[in-house]
This record gives structure tokens, sequence and C-alpha cells, in this order.
């Protein structure tokens, strides 16, 4: 069976999980055209939690998860954590594909250095988006929230400033530490996108940092411009359109935000 075959009859379901990572995991699956089921899940209005019954997919009640049933198994892998899935996906259903840039310099194959920059690029930018870059933007969305925390009025001059020195003292330099490097890396990977000329899973993994916390971070045209010019393509990328639809289809609304 070749890896087409292999496609067409592996059984992949996606959960997805407003206000999630999980909208890249769905990006990926169209760009790489496999045949997946979804279902769709809502966070609790009250406590912005997700609902318990993501738990029986995956004990830590997290999304996104997915699904992935081989020919003539049983049972699926059940698979979790953003990168993790989408290596796994971009392993098993690439097919050729530049989401996954070729690994090896022609006659370096298996040798230590041997790895071409693209590929080289794609392994650390899977791993810094959501190791290195993920972590400010959830912190940002702590300090927003003790800042707009519903608290008597006496209260609210302690919380603005707590919220205040995280922004001042600890998110800015490090946001713009970020920004500043990711921007340099733009212009020096040879091409439009992260890695070099194509689109790989690193754009992907990026995409939700940059595009949902971005310019509530201070991500400005002014201030990066290769940087801001690269999230406005993403998001203009017909993957990212078409998986974007599919949930405005399904579930009446699609909103990119942490």
């Amino acid at each position: 069976m070749d890896s087409t075959q292999a496609v067409e009859q592996a059984k992949v379901k996606l959960y997805w999980l407003d206000k999630s990572r999980s909208q890249r995991v769905l990006w990926v699956l169209e760009e790489l055209k496999v045949p997946y089921e979804l279902e769709i899940f809502h966070r609790d209005k009250k406590t912005n939690f997700a609902p318990p019954e993501l738990k029986k997919v995956h004990p830590l009640g997290k999304s996104p998860v997915i699904a992935v049933t081989a020919p003539g198994a049983s049972e699926p892998v059940i698979l979790a954590e953003s990168a993790f899935i989408i290596e796994y996906l971009l392993d098993h259903f690439s097919n050729g594909s530049t989401l996954l840039p070729k690994r090896w310099k022609e006659g370096q194959e298996g040798k230590v250095g041997g790895e071409t920059e693209e590929w080289l690029r794609f392994r650390y930018f899977m791993h810094y988006a959501e190791g290195s870059l993920m972590g400010f933007m959830v912190i940002a969305l702590v300090a927003m929230n003790i800042k707009t925390a519903p608290v008597p009025f006496f209260i609210r001059p302690i919380t603005n400033g707590i919220a205040g020195k995280i922004q001042s003292g600890f998110l800015e330099p490090n946001f713009t530490a970020h920004f500043t490097f990711l921007d340099g890396q733009l212009k020096t990977s040879g091409g439009n996108y992260i890695c070099g000329p194509n689109l790989t899973g690193a754009d992907i993994l990026l995409s939700f940092p940059l595009i949902a916390g971005g310019s509530r971070a201070g991500l400005t045209k002014e201030k990066y411009p290769t940087l801001h010019a690269y999230v406005e393509r993403l998001e203009n990328e017909p993957g990212y359109k078409k998986a974007a639809d599919k949930i405005i289809e399904i579930d009446g609304k699609f909103e990119a935000t942490l």
C-alpha cells in the first residue's frame, strides 16, 4: 500500500475547542488533504475552561487532541500536544508536501551537519513556538485577566498595579526580544516564510501566538514591518482561510484569539 492509499484509508478525528491551539491542526489537515472527522467543543462561558467531556478523550482534558485509526486497526492512536500532532501528521501523510522540508543535503544523508538549513529551522521553530514564545502569551493573558477582574473599586488600583508591573517589567522586554528575533529570522530565511521559500509546519505552529496575541503584545507594523507582513501573509494563506471557513460552516463563527 502506498502513502496515498494509506491516507485515504486512515481515519483521523480532531477534537476541536474554541479559542484554542486546535485550529492549527485543522489547518494542517486541510493542507495535506487528509480526510478527517471534526468534533466541536466549547469552553465554559463562566470559567473559560474546556468542558469535562474532553477528559474522556485525553486525561488532561485539553485540545488539540486527535485520534488516528490505521487501516485494519481496532483502536485509534490518541495524540495530544500541537507540535507532536503536527509532526506525526507530517511524518505519515505529508506525501511530498513542502510542509515537511527535505532533511538532508545531497550526499550528506545521515551525517552530523548534513541537514539542510530549511529543515534545521523547521525543527527549531516547531519547538520554539510552544516552548519559548507561547509561554509569554499565556502570561500576558493572565495579566489581562488580573487587570479586568471584577473586584471592588478600592481594590482595582492594586490589581491594575500588579498587571502593569507584569506588563512593563517582564512581558514588554521579552516580547521586544522575541519579535526582534523573529523579524531578523525572516529577513535571513531566504524566502517569505520562517524556514525559507515554502510554508511549513513551523509557520503553522507560529501562526496561533502571532495572530491571536501578537497585536496585544505590541507586534505593530511600525516596529516590526517584516514580522507584521509575515503575520498578514499567514492570515491570507488559502489553507488558513479554508480551515476558518470550515469552523464557520459548522459552528457559525470563528475567532482567532487566546
